[in-house]
């Protein structure tokens, strides 16, 4: 049966799977979008997202979205400053007037605001935690935390790096990466914390020393989003004993294991408009696969998770839901459009997995500052 007589279900509203739904309804598709925010205001954190050309970007122009996205767009939130823990400027893009400019930043509200008004009304059903789904004749029941109940021919889970839908597909855990962040956003930057702001000039600045690292991000509102780097055990979090709901605990954490930095960074604690959220970095096997079922399929980090240290993550969500799509419609058989999709996903994926990773571990290590340099 043709893939446009189906009822699509994607769990999960980011930008892989609102791409997904945007590229599959504009060829007359019909979508349903089950996203866990109470609305379409829920404040998005997190930092500025850097599209590429072979995938983020090629995604938002089949998408008939480029012109949108270039209106909001950051031009300056590429400028990197490399800097040590000193405080010593190592490298300066303000100064060498060098930037990548075939990766634009673009904060993560305005790029979702711009998938949203591209779908049809309707197509969001907000409130919806996902919960459990069972098999229903030739499809899915889908339960949500609010009771609600929904009928699906095909499940695509977009959910992210703690997928719910992942397990109905594999077991496969993921790996802990040795490193866990601790992750922040600092409102009102400029009242807030003037020095860091003013060191960032609209830009970003990756911090390397003592195996650890501190990577900060302008955004367009006016906040910075940040997050520490450092190697603990995986468990660290549960048994550190720091409350990460208290500002002064953290406050404390910080200034002890970051004591050898300069003094311009403990201003990143110094605030209380601020939120704080500790994160354990982890990845999933180079070979993962799994066996390909006919009606459910999943993208993005619920796939294929991964650290942050290469900027790959949201650009392999809008590629999934870019090669996905194409897949979908280029077959009337379903089963063997995942197939497909999901052999070119593992391929890259695993590629893509192994280089992050390498600059996870070389970035916390005492060459960290070197390393990024040579990049």
């Amino acid at each position: 049966m043709n893939i446009k007589d189906k009822k699509i279900a994607i769990v999960g509203g980011g930008p892989g799977g609102l791409t997904l739904a945007r590229l599959l309804q504009q060829a007359g598709c019909n979508i349903t979008v089950y996203e866990r925010d109470i609305d379409k205001d829920a404040r998005v954190q997190g930092a500025n997202l850097d599209l590429h050309e072979e995938s983020g970007l090629a995604a938002l122009k089949k998408a008939n979205l480029l012109e949108a996205f270039y209106a909001n767009y950051l031009p300056d939130a590429g400028k990197l400053r490399v800097m040590d823990h000193h405080g010593k400027i190592h490298l300066d893009d303000h100064t060498d007037g060098h930037v990548a400019e075939h990766r634009p930043e673009i904060d993560r509200g305005p790029l979702r605001k711009i998938l949203l008004e591209s779908l049809q009304p309707g197509t969001m059903v907000w409130d919806s935690q996902f919960v459990s789904m069972k098999r229903e004749n030739e499809g899915w029941k889908l339960l949500f935390k609010n009771g609600k109940q929904y009928d699906a021919d095909i499940v695509i889970g977009a959910d992210g790096a703690n997928s719910k839908i992942r397990p109905y597909l594999t077991a496969i855990k993921p790996i802990y990466s040795g490193v866990t962040i601790i992750e922040g956003n600092i409102y009102d930057a400029e009242k807030n914390a003037p020095h860091i702001f003013n060191l960032l000039k609209g830009g970003k600045i990756f911090a390397l020393g003592n195996e650890q690292s501190i990577i900060l991000s302008s955004k367009g509102d006016g906040s910075i989003a940040f997050y520490t780097g450092e190697k603990v055990d995986c468990n660290w979090v549960n048994e550190c004993g720091i409350d990460f709901g208290n500002l002064a605990a953290v406050k404390k954490w910080f200034e002890t294991n970051f004591s050898n930095w300069d003094p311009i960074y403990q201003e990143l604690f110094a605030t209380d408009h601020i939120s704080i959220v500790p994160r354990p970095l982890f990845h999933y096997s180079f070979d993962q696969y799994w066996t390909t079922q006919p009606q459910l399929t999943i993208i993005g980090d619920a796939a294929h998770r991964m650290p942050p240290y290469a900027g790959e993550g949201v650009n392999m969500a809008m590629l999934d839901a870019l090669e996905l799509s194409e897949a979908l419609l280029h077959t009337e058989n379903i089963k063997s459009a995942f197939e497909n999709y999901e052999r070119k996903m593992f391929e890259r994926a695993s590629a893509v997995t192994a280089i992050t990773m390498q600059n996870t571990v070389e970035l916390h290590q005492a060459h960290g500052l070197q390393y990024i340099l040579e990049l």
